[in-house]
């Protein structure tokens, strides 16, 4: 499938929809609690219906029946391991975070966890290492570190260290070690992403789980405690919002997003703190970003915190004068793709002056031109990429536009409600 992006100009109003990590979170939650929840306007994606189907296969019962209610009657953390391979698509997410479910089966218990193409050459051996320290028994079909993996139970307690190059090794654990029958510590050597932990401790603290957090850098966690049924209403995605907010700050005579909360934990909130840093015209009010069109300029930004927006940060520097240096991130590398080294080539094909560095980008002040562009089947550099279609004569064609449903389906949709000339081709 394929994306034909042409010179736009946008206006109006659009809601963005639900956050993937909090779903992917509700669902883990409530299919360990004990009893029914309801998670309410959970967004519907490849991503969010392969944590669906993950902890079906893992016992809960999941009624999606109602796209805007899902009633999740949890197994009470008992998890039973699938005679079938649980096959996660392309959610990173779920796989890590299901690892650690996993891992709660009774002794002996195994479950085998795959994916597509891009998710067998994602790393999850230290989180298999962690787990393993804590009394399951973990190990990569074909020693790499990567999945297939199969998870035996079960998780005891005790004590692991974990170098989380991806926040979603600390926040599995997080999540399955309250379960265990004795106490766990877990020392943390290296943490990238933190706001996304701090997701998984907000969902704790609903759930009145004991644990200590000593700065991020140790947490103590009481075993043999229970999660409860919950009935929530899941918030708007800051990260698909992101790129609303940068193809709005380029090309936008007045754009309004709703839903978005600024009180929540999630990371790309920052996105609008680095494009009012390089001048963009945004206004906050209490259920509403205003986005109009400005001059931006370069400025350094370091994006540890926020690696899901480096393509739509690379496109919107661009088009901002002077250089712009995108640092701190080479977690990047080991997302869906390579990001940094993916955005560069593609903004080198539309004439743009990029330096790839191992942690980030340098994008000096360029004058785009059309292109034919690759997606590289990741769903963020399509929509990245469509951003700089809106700012260019004659048009931009993204192809493997289909990745896009992983966390935002409707996206292209969305974008032709504010005036987006973009038309998919190949549906």
């Amino acid at each position: 499938m394929k994306l034909i992006v042409r010179k736009s100009r946008l206006k109006g109003t659009v809601a963005i929809p639900a956050s993937k990590s909090h779903t992917i979170r509700a669902v883990a939650i409530a299919a360990l609690a004990a009893g029914r929840s309801a998670i309410r306007a959970p967004l519907l994606s490849d991503d969010t219906q392969a944590v669906v189907n993950c902890y079906r296969a893992l016992g809960a019962a999941i009624d999606t029946s109602e796209a805007k209610l899902w009633k999740v009657t949890g197994t009470a953390g008992q998890i039973t391991a699938p005679a079938q391979t649980i096959d996660v698509g392309n959610s990173g997410t779920t796989l890590r975070i299901a690892a650690g479910s996993a891992a709660l089966a009774r002794p002996g218990q195994t479950t085998t966890f795959t994916g597509d193409e891009q998710i067998q050459t994602r790393p999850i051996g230290p989180l298999m290492d962690a787990l393993n320290d804590l009394g399951a028994k973990c190990r990569s079909l074909r020693n790499n570190g990567k999945p297939p993996i199969e998870i035996t139970g079960k998780l005891t307690g005790g004590k692991t260290t974990i170098a989380a190059s991806t926040s979603q090794y600390l926040s599995s654990l997080l999540l399955c070690t309250p379960l265990a029958d004795e106490d766990s510590e877990i020392d943390v050597t290296l943490l990238n992403e933190p706001d996304y932990v701090q997701m998984t401790l907000d969902w704790l603290d609903t759930q009145q789980i004991q644990y200590e957090n000593q700065q991020m850098r140790k947490f103590k966690i009481k075993g043999n405690q229970s999660y409860e049924p919950f009935d929530t209403a899941i918030p708007a995605d800051f990260s698909s919002a992101t790129f609303f907010l940068c193809a709005a700050a380029l090309f936008a005579e007045e754009v309004t997003l709703l839903g978005l909360d600024f009180s929540d934990s999630q990371p790309d909130k920052a996105v609008v703190d680095y494009l009012k840093a390089m001048g963009a015209d945004i206004t906050i009010a209490a259920n509403s970003v205003t986005i109009k069109a400005a001059p931006l300029k370069g400025a350094e930004i370091d994006m540890n915190r926020t690696p899901d927006a480096l393509p739509a940060m690379a496109v919107a520097a661009a088009f901002a004068e002077g250089p712009t240096k995108l640092l701190n991130v080479a977690q990047a590398r080991s997302k869906e793709t390579d990001r940094i080294k993916c955005m560069a080539e593609e903004l080198k094909k539309m004439a743009v002056d990029v330096e790839e560095l191992p942690d980030g980008l340098i994008i000096r002040q360029s004058s785009p031109k059309p292109a034919d562009l690759h997606g590289w089947a990741d769903h963020r550099i399509v929509m990245a990429l469509t951003i700089a279609g809106l700012g260019l004569d004659g048009q931009c064609t993204i192809d493997t536009a289909e990745a896009m449903s992983v966390t935002f389906p409707n996206y292209a949709e969305l974008m032709k409600s504010l005036g987006a000339d973009m038309e998919l081709v190949g549906v």
